[in-house]
């Protein structure tokens, strides 16, 4: 078994659920060497997250931000944690709901999605910055 594994940022996105999964691509031209594998993404954050779901229609990743936020409120009475910001506590339970990481089969050099799936950063900060993923090719 061989590994590849490669640590880069993503530029600053605004709030919200974005589809990167060219902007992954571009900086993994080794993907298409491999037959048979595995990638892993990780995200070196806590207050955003990785997934996978619809990259066709928009209005999906929007009804994720209205989800989110309905089901996750800025400014609950019950946070302790609120010296970075209202928008901070909320942050950290969303990317712990989402999760850090994710896995995608290699076939025959692409990542083996289904027709309609895409990796998402999702952004549960206001001004979240740039983010620092590391991304492992097994194979």
């Amino acid at each position: 078994m061989t590994s590849i594994q490669k640590s880069f940022s993503l530029p600053a996105f605004s709030r919200g659920f974005h589809l990167i999964t060219d902007l992954v691509l571009q900086e993994l031209p080794e993907i298409k060497e491999v037959n048979s594998g595995l990638f892993q993404l990780f995200i070196k954050h806590t207050s955003a997250s990785l997934t996978i779901n619809e990259n066709a229609d928009p209005t999906v990743r929007m009804d994720f931000e209205s989800h989110f936020n309905h089901s996750v409120p800025e400014s609950a009475p019950y946070y302790k944690h609120t010296y970075e910001g209202p928008d901070d506590m909320p942050a950290h339970i969303k990317a712990s709901l989402l999760g850090n990481s994710i896995s995608i089969p290699i076939t025959d050099g692409h990542l083996n999605l289904g027709t309609w799936q895409g990796i998402y950063l999702c952004e549960h900060r206001d001004y979240g910055g740039s983010r620092k993923l590391v991304a492992t090719i097994l194979s």
